[in-house]
């Protein structure tokens, strides 16, 4: 395959799924997700952030305690709209209004929160959609900029729209061929007038890592920023990787449609740790520190020397987010779901990455098949079934980080994650008489990367709503259904 073709597919590749100043000024800034069956407590997670030189995040909505512990932190946000609320934000100003004054001037004027942008939808032009938002999305951003003028916020809170790189190609495959694509130009021109307009910027998320995982022929060291990959020559300029590359598409586009002086941003880019044999805790380290050095030097791209404000993807894990994507969807955290650490990284300054502190865990107790039981056990292959249907087992699929647990451990991990999500309810280690609790920690010491999970204790940090991540995890039927994939997976290798 030739490496043009292959660049032209890394800037077409697309996932599921700000603020003034040069990071390496200002701090780093990051994504902060929520979809997670035991979250980790919100005033845990700013103390993480501050911890560790993140003076600003992006959340994909607006959660209430996200937003609550953000109050008079001195951390700049980006509050999210999810692409579900779009059509009624289009269809009238007041419902904007009424949005406008819940999150963000309540949590500015109450709580001290320091929003800085409102990002209206997210990557919802992507194909995988089918034109689903395309006739809503810049009504929604028209609705929401007027409701922050009402709201006397039209100067501290800039509206942005966070779209993924297949809204922009090169037919040349290279950076300078950049154009938007042709389906939605005409739409594209008018959002990036209003944002031009009304001093919003355009938000791009790039993901090198899914280049490589969609494309077992792309360049590797590509999407790496040591310099060691066979340049793209485009002109006077070599690109080296493929951020570079990208965020340089997008600007030739702008720059062939009027919209040189734009501001750009990265809101979205990252590698993660597991759910896919390229997403593996050395590939992450590699790519996050050398995304780290970049911002900390404050290091533009070719076509644009002042460096972008970039939000590293992301905080900490997701149990409960879509695996549509990939398995992989769950794992894109610098931190485990519990704030600890997954790898060392360089934060600058003489620093390095520190955990959470003030984590509050259920019992050391672990639940996995009992010894007595065989996996010739006609009901086995249903409970699995049921306990990954129900639970996250995507570290058990082929190439994870507990690919190679043998038949009895893959069944003892899916047994327990189910018996950790439901809180350690006793009834929910009783799989037809397979399973039995033991406080004998099942984790396998050859194997680093695999943990049997113990979740973070809700009573202890706070009440479970009644609007639970963990019931959007039962209930979601890509999950469902990607999750019954992964269980006759696991089943296959103990008949085997």
């Amino acid at each position: 395959m030739g490496f043009r073709f292959l660049l032209f597919l890394l800037l077409c590749v697309t996932s599921e799924g700000v603020v003034r100043g040069v990071l390496g000024a200002g701090g780093l800034a990051c994504n902060w997700g929520t979809r997670s069956t035991h979250p980790l407590p919100p005033k845990i997670v700013v103390k993480l952030l501050k911890d560790n030189g993140f003076s600003k995040v992006k959340l994909f909505e607006a959660d209430a305690g996200a937003l609550q512990a953000l109050g008079r932190s001195g951390i700049q946000v980006m509050v999210g709209i999810p692409n579900d609320l779009l059509a009624p934000l289009a269809s009238s100003v007041t419902v904007a209004e009424k949005w406008v004054s819940q999150n963000v001037s309540s949590y500015i004027s109450k709580n001290g929160v320091d929003i800085r942008y409102v990002a209206v939808g997210n990557e919802p032009f992507l194909t995988a959609y089918k034109d689903t938002f395309l006739q809503t999305t810049l009504p929604a951003l028209q609705n929401i900029q007027a409701a922050l003028i009402k709201a006397g916020l039209g100067r501290q809170v800039k509206v942005t729209i966070p779209i993924n790189a297949d809204v922009y190609q090169t037919d040349s495959g290279l950076p300078s061929g950049g154009d938007f694509r042709s389906d939605i130009r005409t739409l594209m021109m008018s959002i990036m007038k209003f944002l031009s307009d009304n001093n919003g910027v355009l938000t791009i998320n790039i993901y090198p890592f899914l280049s490589l995982q969609a494309d077992p022929d792309f360049p590797k060291e590509y999407a790496f920023f040591n310099n060691t990959a066979k340049p793209v020559v485009d002109g006077s300029i070599s690109y080296t990787n493929v951020l570079d590359a990208n965020f340089d598409t997008c600007i030739a586009a702008l720059e062939k449609n009027g919209f040189s002086k734009l501001p750009v941003i990265v809101g979205e880019v990252g590698w993660p740790t597991d759910g896919d044999p390229n997403a593996n805790i050395q590939d992450a380290r590699r790519f996050n520190q050398g995304l780290l050095n970049r911002i900390l030097a404050g290091q533009g791209t070719p076509k644009r020397s002042a460096a972008p404000d970039i939000y590293i993807f992301a905080l900490i894990d997701e149990d409960a987010k879509s695996v549509l994507p990939g398995n992989f969807e769950r794992h894109w955290g610098m931190f485990n779901y519990d704030g600890s650490l997954k790898y060392p990284l360089d934060m600058g300054s003489g620093k390095s990455l520190v955990p959470a502190k003030g984590v509050k865990y259920l019992p050391r107790q672990w639940c996995v098949m009992s010894p007595d039981a065989s996996t010739s056990d006609p009901n086995l292959a249903q409970s699995i079934d049921y306990a990954c249907s129900h639970a996250d087992c995507t570290s058990l699929g082929n190439g994870s980080s507990c690919g190679m647990l043998d038949a009895k451990s893959n069944v003892s991990y899916a047994f327990n994650m189910y018996f950790q999500t439901m809180d350690q309810r006793n009834d929910a280690c009783n799989f037809s008489s397979l399973s039995v609790i033991t406080k004998t920690d099942p984790t396998p010491t050859q194997n680093g990367s695999c943990r049997f999970q113990i979740m973070i204790d809700l009573e202890k940090s706070r009440p479970r709503s009644p609007a639970s991540p963990a019931a959007g995890l039962r209930e979601h039927s890509s999950y469902k259904v990607a999750m019954g994939l992964l269980a006759l997976v696991l089943v296959s290798t103990l008949i085997i």
